[in-house]
């Protein structure tokens, strides 16, 4: 299936695959290796927007971007309307970014008992009128991630849609699944199908994507304009690059530990350029960005080893990788060990 380009308002997404925004994951380190091996827009992880209007550096630091990673959104998140708006505002004065992204479907307990991420989605109104007031404190275009309901007996996404659209939103971002089980569960397809039936602007679908060739069962099933890939992503940059190679109707194929090597290596480097950075303001480290750096590449590099017969062997030494050098000898060892999944492409039909 040809992916056709997106408009989010005055924005074209050329190739309509996304990466999801995810809390310790998606910095710009992250972000500009998906958008490296294909990825058509990306978002950070979630920013405190109140954080950002008491310019606190910790928190603006996670705004940090690439000009090479564009085009990105902005993942902001909180409830009171004027908050939001300030830092909305903020962002968009820094010229970095091209849509603000309002999350809506955090299902972290201590996010949603103030109110924010899926804490919105109990207040249907009060989203509403973030929306509102963000869309009338900044230009660019606005969009919002949020969930199907916070549970199957509390499902009312049509009436909290509704009330995005009408606000004044550009697009909607939809993960299928109801708050309460997070990431349990198989994704709930058929209520991407009916939202999109009853939106006018467009819905791009979360949840459920696993392998490249999930993205052309997604849309085909659900009508949506645009997929967004979370968890299928880390550790697989390549999935974008699969999805792309599958849209054009030709053979993905899988990383060899060579490549993989690359860009763990490229994903480390960069990774510590942003340590040091983030050095400027801290008044205190404990040890050298390379050091902190590891210790922050550890969630990554046991995504990127898994499949491979040495993942047991480096998950169990994970807290005695402290330098790049002793990363870098484990991650040459397990590459040499055997990879258990297939290496076999994937066809645009999904078989292997």
């Amino acid at each position: 299936m040809k992916l056709q380009p997106l408009h989010i308002g005055q924005l074209k997404i050329e190739f309509p695959v996304f990466l999801a925004p995810m809390a310790g994951y998606t910095d710009y380190a992250f972000r500009s290796i998906c958008v490296e091996h294909g990825a058509g827009s990306t978002l950070t992880e979630m920013v405190n927007a109140m954080g950002i209007v008491r310019r606190q550096p910790r928190t603006l630091h996670i705004l940090e971007t690439l000009p090479a990673e564009r085009p990105v959104g902005a993942h902001i998140y909180g409830s009171d309307p004027s908050v939001m708006a300030d830092a909305a505002a903020f962002i968009e004065s820094l010229n970095c970014f091209d849509f603000i992204d309002i999350n809506g479907g955090c299902p972290v307990p201590k996010i949603m008992r103030r109110g924010d991420g899926a804490g919105l989605l109990k207040n249907p109104a009060r989203m509403a009128e973030v929306v509102r007031a963000i869309r009338q404190a900044v230009r660019l275009p606005i969009t919002v991630k949020t969930r199907i309901g916070l549970s199957a007996q509390a499902c009312n996404i049509s009436e909290v849609a509704q009330g995005i659209e009408e606000a004044g939103a550009d697009a909607i971002f939809l993960h299928a699944r109801f708050a309460n089980v997070r990431h349990a569960g198989a994704a709930n397809w058929d209520l991407l199908a009916r939202i999109k039936a009853e939106r006018k602007i467009p819905v791009i679908g979360n949840g459920g994507i696993a392998v490249a060739a999930d993205i052309a069962r997604m849309i085909q099933a659900t009508g949506v304009d645009g997929v967004m890939i979370g968890r299928a992503a880390l550790g697989n940059p390549w999935i974008f690059q699969q999805c792309r190679a599958l849209s054009d109707e030709q053979i993905a194929t899988y990383p060899s530990p060579a490549e993989k090597r690359a860009v763990i290596v490229t994903h480390l480097e960069r990774l510590t350029r942003l340590t040091e950075m983030e050095m400027v303001y801290r008044k205190k480290m404990r040890q050298p960005a390379s050091t902190a750096a590891c210790l922050t590449f550890r969630a990554h590099i046991v995504r990127y080893a898994r499949g491979f017969a040495g993942f047991r062997e480096l998950a169990t030494n994970l807290q005695n990788l402290e330098t790049i050098e002793k990363l870098m000898d484990m991650v040459d060892h397990v590459l040499t060990t055997q990879w258990r999944r297939s290496s076999q492409p994937v066809d645009p039909q999904g078989r292997t």
